[in-house]
C-alpha cells in the first residue's frame, strides 16, 4: 500500500484514521499515495485557524503580510522540479500544461505579494470618500474594510491543484484571513506538497494555512457566521453548497465558480486566411488541447459566420490533427491524460451527447496514444464536432447546456450579428469569452454586449496576435468569474480580490475621530 498523506489541520500533521483513498497515476496506472480525512477535529481544527491563525495575521500591516506571501514564493520557486514530477504522476500533464498550474500559482501569489507592498503599514482599507450627514461638517460617515474574523474554506477543482489554491489564498492571507483548503481528492497530492513546504519553511504564523485531503463530510458543518467558502466545481455541488445550513442561517459569505460553455465569436468581415481567421484556429487548438480541455475556462463553442463554416472546420482540423497524445514523459507527446478513470468516462459520455446533435468534424479517436497503453492511459484524442447550418444551431440545444470537461468543442455557423449574440446568450453565463475580427469599433462594440453575460471578454485582433495572454489563461490582474450558471462569484481582478475577505463598516462620527483613520 503507498504511502497516506497527512492533513495539516489545528497547527500539527494529522493522518486521517481510515484507509485512505488512493491516487493514481492516469497514464500508467500505477497508484500513488492515498489520502484520508476520517476522524479528523474539524471544528477544533478550524477553532485553531480562526483564533491563532487569525489574530497573528491581523496583527501584521499588509505589506508585513506581503513579505510573507513573497518568502512563501521563494519556498515554492525552490520546490519546482519536485511540483512538475508530482504533476507529471498525478494529473498526466505534459510540462507546459503543468507549467500553467505550477508557475501560474506561483505567479500569481508573487503579484498579490507586489499589491500587499503598496497597501503599506495599514490594518484596514479605506472605501470611498466621507460623507457629511449633518447640516454642519463635523459629523461625518466614512467606510472602512476590515478583515473578517473568520476563516477562508476553499473546496478546490481537481484541475488546478496548484492555482486553484494560491489563486485564493494569496488575496485571503494578504486580507488578513487564515486559509482552510480541501483539495479535489483526485489530485490533493500537488496541494499537499505545497501546503507543507509553505508550513515547514516557518514563513507564516501557525494556524495561517491549513490543508485537509480526502472526503468534505463536515467541513461546512464546522464553519461559523464569519467564515466565507469559496468553491470551484459543477453546479450540482454548489447548489448543496448554497443551501447548507451555513450559508442559509449562519450567513457565511460564498463564492462560486461552476459550469461554463465558454465561446470565442469570430466577427463578419474577416475571410479565410486572415490575421483574425487564423488567430481563431489557433488559438481554438490550443483551449482544446491544453490540460486535455480539462479548464473551466476552456473553449467549448466557436462561432463563425455561416460561409465561413467548411473553412473554419478545416482550419481548426488540420490544427488539431498535429497533436500528438499519450504519455507526458515522452519529449514527442503534446497533449497528456485526462486526470483519472472516472472522468474518461464522463468525457466519452459527454462527447456521446453533443454527437447525437452534431456532426464530427475531427474525430479523436484517430489519435492513438503514444508510449501508453491504450487500455490503461486515461487518454483521448481531441475531437471538434459541428452544426454544419444556423438552421441546426438553433435546434441543437445539447451543445449550449453541455460541458464536455475535456478536449472537445464545438463549432456552430450563425447567420448575422444579432444571431450570434443570441446564441451565445443560450450559454446562460460564462467565465468568458474571446473576440476575434480585425474591426477595433466592431471588437469594442462586441465586446460591450458580450460583457453582461461573462466574467471576462477576451478581445484578439492582429495588432495583439502576439501579445494577447490567451483566451483560457486567468491572469490575477482581471477578474476570474461570470454570471449565471457559471456561479455568479468573483475571484482575482487585482485589489477587487480582498474586498471577498474584508467586512465593511460605516463609522459615523466626528471628523476629528475620522482625520486619524486616513
Amino acid at each position: 500500500m503507498s504511502d497516506l498523506l497527512k492533513n495539516y489541520l489545528g497547527g500539527r500533521w494529522v493522518a486521517g484514521s481510515g484507509a485512505g483513498t488512493a491516487l493514481f497515476d492516469p497514464v500508467l496506472g500505477d497508484e500513488l499515495v492515498r489520502v484520508d480525512a476520517t476522524g479528523l477535529d474539524l471544528r477544533a481544527g478550524f477553532a485553531f485557524a480562526r483564533e491563532s491563525g487569525g489574530a497573528a495575521l491581523r496583527a501584521m500591516t499588509y505589506r508585513e503580510r506581503a513579505a510573507m506571501l513573497a518568502a512563501a514564493v521563494k519556498v515554492l520557486q525552490a520546490k519546482r522540479d519536485d511540483y512538475y514530477a508530482i504533476a507529471t504522476a498525478n494529473s498526466g500533464t505534459v510540462k507546459n500544461d503543468s507549467a500553467v498550474d505550477i508557475d501560474g500559482g506561483i505567479y500569481t501569489l508573487s503579484t498579490y505579494a507586489k499589491l500587499g507592498e503598496g497597501l503599506g503599514e495599514r490594518r484596514f482599507l479605506l472605501d470611498g470618500e466621507p460623507a457629511r450627514l449633518a447640516k454642519e461638517p463635523l459629523f461625518q460617515s466614512r467606510h472602512v474594510l476590515v478583515p473578517t474574523r473568520g476563516l477562508a474554506l476553499f473546496i478546490n477543482a481537481f484541475n488546478f491543484p496548484s492555482w486553484g489554491l494560491w489563486e485564493k489564498a494569496a488575496p485571503a492571507l494578504l486580507s488578513g484571513v487564515p486559509v482552510v483548503v480541501k483539495p479535489a481528492t483526485a489530485t490533493a497530492w500537488l496541494t499537499q506538497r505545497m501546503v507543507q513546504d509553505v508550513v515547514e519553511a516557518g514563513v507564516l504564523p501557525a494556524g495561517a494555512l491549513s490543508v485537509v485531503c480526502g472526503s468534505s463530510a463536515g467541513l461546512m458543518d464546522a464553519l461559523e457566521p464569519f467564515d466565507v467558502v469559496s468553491f470551484t466545481g459543477s453546479a450540482d455541488t454548489a447548489a448543496l453548497i448554497r443551501s447548507h445550513a451555513a450559508v442559509t442561517q449562519r450567513s457565511v459569505r460564498v463564492n462560486i465558480e461552476a459550469d461554463s460553455v465558454n465561446s470565442a465569436l469570430l466577427l463578419e468581415g474577416d475571410a479565410p486566411g486572415s490575421e483574425a481567421f487564423e488567430l481563431l484556429a489557433k488559438e481554438v487548438a490550443r483551449e482544446m488541447t491544453q490540460k486535455s480541455g480539462q479548464k473551466c475556462t476552456a473553449i467549448r463553442r466557436i462561432f463563425v459566420p455561416e460561409a465561413l463554416y467548411g473553412a473554419a472546420a478545416e482550419a481548426i482540423s488540420a490544427r488539431l490533427a498535429k497533436t500528438t497524445v499519450g504519455n507526458p514523459r515522452n519529449e514527442a507527446v503534446r497533449m497528456g491524460a485526462l486526470v483519472s478513470r472516472a472522468q474518461l468516462n464522463a468525457v466519452r459520455e459527454g462527447l456521446a451527447r453533443l454527437q447525437a446533435q452534431a456532426e464530427t468534424l475531427h474525430d479523436g479517436a484517430r489519435h492513438a496514444p503514444v508510449d501508453a497503453d491504450a487500455a490503461i492511459a486515461c487518454c483521448v484524442g481531441p475531437t471538434l464536432l459541428g452544426t454544419r447550418n444556423a438552421a441546426g444551431s438553433d435546434a441543437s440545444d445539447r451543445i449550449h447546456d453541455t460541458e464536455v470537461f475535456g478536449p472537445v468543442a464545438t463549432l456552430v455557423p450563425y447567420r448575422d450579428a444579432a444571431h450570434a449574440q443570441q446564441l451565445i446568450a443560450r450559454g446562460q453565463g460564462s467565465l468568458v469569452a474571446s473576440l476575434y475580427g480585425s474591426d477595433p469599433k466592431a471588437l469594442a462594440d462586441a465586446a460591450i454586449e458580450l460583457a453582461p453575460l461573462h466574467g471576462r471578454v477576451h478581445v484578439i485582433s492582429p495588432d495583439v496576435g502576439a501579445l494577447h495572454t490567451g483566451h483560457g489563461n486567468v491572469m490575477p490582474q482581471s477578474l476570474h468569474g461570470g454570471p449565471g450558471r457559471a456561479g455568479g462569484g468573483e475571484e482575482l481582478g487585482g485589489a477587487r480580490a480582498l474586498n471577498f475577505y474584508h467586512r465593511r463598516a460605516a463609522i459615523q462620527a466626528s471628523t476629528a475621530v475620522l482625520d486619524p483613520l486616513v
